[in-house]
């Protein structure tokens, strides 16, 4: 298959109807219908659909310099029919599919993001643009209009824009029924198996729906990560292949294991599935390479994966102007709450806690109380209703909670004096959900890399799934963060939390 045509947008099995994805909810009609289409097609139906709305932006940049007028009158001996101006849009539409071919706007990238499309065919745009003027210079004396290319290379841009726009938020929401998803198995369950694991988890919009992992470590392969299941050692490979769709297998496997990579894929030419290999390059991701070159040899270099330096003090003032806006913010919303725990149940208003921070420093982390004044005392009492799973303790419908604790949790104000903390640097706008010492004990050694970067009071897995999700799976988007910041990934982190907070959404 070409590498620019996205793989898993039929069925989940050869052979289904297209009603149901393979695991989740039934699929609407119109949800099946494009299920059923062969994947070969998109890339044909998205030049189709380009060309159409590049003849639209030629007319309309037509309509606006000559009818319109807009910015600047047209002198009437110079006013030109639209037919005048045909030849130039239809030598514009070839020029421009080339231009996007040679530019790399049909080429298929999983992570490329909106942003990126849209530069890319703003380049394309204004280069097919130019050629065409250049063109017209040579071959055609007839005096055209400058403003109308230039509002056609701002007309093309903008409505491929809002299309590549409206791509991908239906492309979001196929993959809610496993349409346009790429069914994927993992070889090896080490620290680079687990990489890939986070960023599956973090970005499900690349598409990747992880069925399960191999890993010939008994203590790995027998035991579940979050939602990703275990199947067993490495010789199960041909096995899963027979008995699972897989559309891809991806291997991270040590570089020792070079044999065993070998016959993975073999078997996986024999099926006709996709093989990528993770090298096994000191486990290090892209983020925490430095290369530089001497006399042209390569020399790469490792950074810590923690925030540190300038992006600690970028981070660090970013928490404090915003905490002390919220703050100011929600202070009457603050001082109500208050009054409305005081009013309906005894003790005190703020809630205070032992949690673990960063490098496994504890602090008092700060909460408004949302639970009766002997909650602590009374756990044992209800430890039989923990819905969590590794060392956390959650009950949904905890009965220690008030009765204004519980509209608090379902809305997550009770977090709210945690600005505090922020402000006093124990903890951080985002970042990993600090737990408790007991809590902390019980990690695993792979889970104690969440304590490399302060905790927050939101995070990636608030966004990703809240409380739904596996103790595991939290783990995994933590550490993703701790390896991907950015000020602009804590921007949108923070952003996408207000909804989910409205919404209240595996909050308890």
């Amino acid at each position: 298959m070409s590498p620019s045509v996205p793989t898993g947008l039929g069925p989940s099995e050869p052979g289904e109807s297209g009603s149901r994805s393979l695991h989740g909810p039934a699929r609407p009609p119109l949800v099946a219908w494009i299920a059923r289409v062969d994947p070969r097609w998109w890339p044909y139906l998205l030049r189709l659909s380009d060309t159409l709305l590049i003849g639209v932006a030629f007319v309309l940049a037509y309509w606006i310099r000559y009818r319109l007028q807009w910015f600047r009158a047209v002198d009437p001996a110079f006013q030109t029919d639209l037919a005048t101006y045909l030849p130039s849009g239809l030598a514009l539409l070839v020029l421009l599919q080339l231009s996007f071919h040679f530019s790399g706007v049909y080429r298929h990238r999983r992570d490329r993001s909106w942003l990126e499309e849209v530069h890319a065919i703003a380049g394309a745009t204004a280069l097919g643009v130019v050629i065409l003027i250049v063109i017209n210079l040579a071959f055609r004396p007839l005096l055209y209009s400058r403003l109308l290319f230039l509002y056609t290379v701002v007309l093309i841009t903008g409505l491929l824009g809002l299309s590549r726009m409206a791509i991908h938020l239906v492309r979001g929401y196929l993959r809610q029924y496993g349409v346009a998803v790429d069914r994927v198995l993992l070889v090896g369950a080490g620290d680079i198996g687990r990489m890939v694991m986070r960023t599956i988890a973090a970005r499900p919009n690349l598409g990747y729906q992880l069925i399960g992992f191999l890993d010939d470590n008994p203590a790995k392969n027998s035991r579940d990560i979050g939602r990703f299941k275990a199947l067993g050692p490495v010789d199960n490979f041909g096995q899963i292949l027979r008995t699972h769709r897989v559309d891809l297998a991806i291997i991270c496997l040590p570089w020792q294991s070079h044999r065993t990579v070998a016959r993975l894929l073999h078997e996986c030419a024999q099926v006709g599935v996709r093989a990528q290999i993770v090298p096994d390059l000191f486990q290090i991701t892209r983020n925490q390479m430095e290369v530089e070159q001497l006399n042209g040899i390569p020399l790469i270099s490792i950074r810590d994966v923690t925030i540190t330096g300038w992006n600690l003090l970028l981070k660090r003032a970013f928490d404090i102007a915003l905490s002390l806006a919220i703050g100011m913010a929600v202070l009457p919303l603050g001082l109500l709450i208050a009054l409305a725990i005081r009013l309906d149940s005894p003790g005190p208003v703020l809630y205070r806690q032992t949690r673990i921070g960063k490098d496994g420093r504890p602090f008092e982390m700060y909460k408004f109380r949302s639970m009766v004044m002997d909650a602590d005392e009374r756990r044992q009492e209800v430890a039989d209703l923990n819905e969590a799973t590794g060392p956390l303790f959650k009950i949904r419908n905890d009965p220690r909670q008030t009765r204004v604790g519980r509209l608090l949790r379902r809305l997550s104000l009770d977090e709210l004096p945690q600005l505090i903390n922020v402000l006093r640097g124990e903890m951080s706008l985002v970042g990993p959900r600090p737990n408790l010492p007991e809590e902390v004990a019980q990690y695993q050694d792979w889970h104690r890399k969440r304590l490399s970067v302060s905790p927050g009071i939101t995070g990636l897995w608030q966004i990703r799934g809240r409380s739904d999700l596996t103790f595991d799976e939290m783990v995994l988007l933590d550490i993703y963060y701790a390896e991907n910041w950015s000020l602009g990934l804590d921007l949108y982190i923070l952003l996408s939390t207000v909804p989910k907070v409205l919404l209240g959404r595996g909050a308890y």
